[in-house]
């Protein structure tokens, strides 16, 4: 069983940046598609930026042009910087990887069964 750890959430002035780091834990693969998902409170978890064992990225348009995910493939760990950090970005963030050969990634979501991280908290104030 693969279990992914997520950190380096926190708090910040909007303007400010973040990185989000993912390690997997137990053993060492290599997923098809990586990525960070967040959810807000009385929202919908939403993906925000995937990245394929090739190197291909994907945005949603929320966060385009701002964040910048990046994987260490000797690491097999996920990176996601985060820049010029708004308010409406306040979420728990969750990383996760795809568990199968059966998935896509499209605007910034790794779709198909994913394990996930437990989530780390992103505050981002006015």
């Amino acid at each position: 069983q693969v279990h992914l750890v997520d950190s380096g959430g926190g708090s910040v002035q909007a303007g400010g940046s973040l990185r989000l780091s993912c390690v997997p834990s137990g053993y060492t693969y290599s997923s098809g598609c990586m990525g960070w998902f967040r959810q807000a409170p009385g929202k919908e978890r939403e993906g925000v930026a995937g990245i394929t064992r090739h190197g291909t990225t994907s945005y949603s348009d929320s966060v385009k042009g701002r964040f910048t995910i990046s994987k260490d493939n000797a690491k097999n760990t996920l990176y996601l910087q985060m820049n010029s950090l708004k308010p409406e970005d306040t979420a728990m963030y969750y990383c996760a990887a795809t568990r199968t050969e059966l998935w896509a990634l499209s605007g910034g979501t790794c779709s198909g069964d994913k394990h996930w991280g437990q989530g780390t908290q992103v505050t981002v104030s006015s």
